[in-house]
């Protein structure tokens, strides 16, 4: 059984209250906000049966609403980044605000992050709605969408559906930043990754995937076998791993697949992912700088956590090799990702 409780959580000045959601079940506990439908922790039990939070984020709401790093956030209309933050559909051009050097990043300066969702509780957990008008930050159409959050056991569901009164890219993910020895601790080169995909996205120096397709085999996003994630930073050219993985190829059917596991043998916590997007964006916290106060006063520094967000092929919408990114009228958007946090 999991238990679904709401409390007041603060106001956002001009936006309204938020409200905290909480999943607990025997083994997870799990807080999640109306603003942004963030993941504000995920707290599971270690070899010691011990209650660790491994999701990093605020304390407070003022550090949410300030935040600028999608600390457990929902991100939309278009997950990562759309080049030049330009796209044409239909034969019309769009342009979007530059928020990431010269591209679009993470749908926007006020995207889904920013928004109060609707929440109404269902059976294990919250769904959370919201209404995205035609023309916010530059797409098209008036966008339905929601997300589910669903706690069973030891696993943590999170649903999405969407639909469009014009066509318009859609890419939607969560951003939680997890490390499994706890939030609070300083970095992941202890953590060991799997990741079950046979090849990967080169970028360029603005983090756009070049159109090239590239087989991991033999290279250091070779990650199909467990990897310690230290040692293999260092063999990444860059600050670190900020690629995506290719799960699925353009034009397969909608499936779930075993994504990632991660595993941190010290304190015995596994984290394993399953989608049914087509990709999955490794970030190992490499823009985390240190000038982030988070919880208890944790700085987060770089490479203090990592983030597996399952998504669609970056800058889809101006690929046309990649999985199609457009939600038609009529069409509905859904894909489901699974958190599973087990104890070894």
């Amino acid at each position: 059984m999991t238990e679904v409780s709401q409390q007041q959580w603060g106001e956002v000045p001009g936006l309204g209250s938020v409200d905290q959601w909480v999943l607990q079940s025997s083994q997870v506990r799990v807080e999640v906000l109306t603003l942004g439908a963030i993941i504000r922790s995920v707290c599971i039990k270690g070899k010691d049966g011990q209650l660790e939070d491994v999701v990093q984020g605020y304390d407070h709401l003022e550090g949410y609403v300030s935040d600028r790093r999608y600390f457990g956030a929902l991100v939309g209309r278009v997950a990562n980044r759309i080049a030049g933050g330009r796209f044409v559909v239909e034969e019309t051009e769009y342009q979007l605000d530059i928020n990431n050097g010269p591209n679009a990043l993470h749908g926007g300066l006020r995207g889904f992050n920013k928004a109060i969702w609707v929440a109404k509780a269902v059976e294990g957990g919250v769904r959370f709605s919201h209404t995205s008008p035609d023309g916010d930050q530059g797409y098209p159409g008036e966008l339905q969408v929601s997300v589910s959050y669903t706690l069973q056991g030891e696993t943590l569901t999170a649903e999405y559906q969407a639909r469009s009164t014009k066509t318009t890219p859609i890419n939607l993910t969560n951003h939680s930043y997890f490390n499994l020895a706890g939030q609070g601790a300083a970095d992941i080169y202890d953590h060991e990754v799997s990741i079950s995909a046979q090849s990967y996205l080169p970028v360029d120096d603005t983090s756009i995937p070049t159109g090239e397709v590239r087989s991991v085999e033999g290279t250091p996003f070779d990650l199909r076998n467990p990897v310690l994630i230290g040692p293999r930073l260092k063999e990444v050219p860059g600050p670190g791993f900020d690629h995506n993985f290719c799960l699925a190829s353009p034009g397969d059917p909608w499936a779930e697949r075993h994504t990632a596991r991660v595993c941190h043998p010290a304190s015995g916590h596994v984290l394993e992912v399953s989608t049914s997007q087509p990709g999955v964006q490794f970030y190992t916290a490499n823009f985390l700088d240190g000038s982030v106060a988070g919880k208890d006063g944790t700085v987060y520094r770089k490479h203090s956590s990592f983030c597996l967000e399952t998504q669609n092929w970056p800058d889809a919408v101006n690929q046309a090799s990649f999985p199609d990114s457009l939600l038609r009228p009529g069409e509905e958007y859904r894909h489901v990702t699974r958190f599973t946090f087990t104890t070894v």
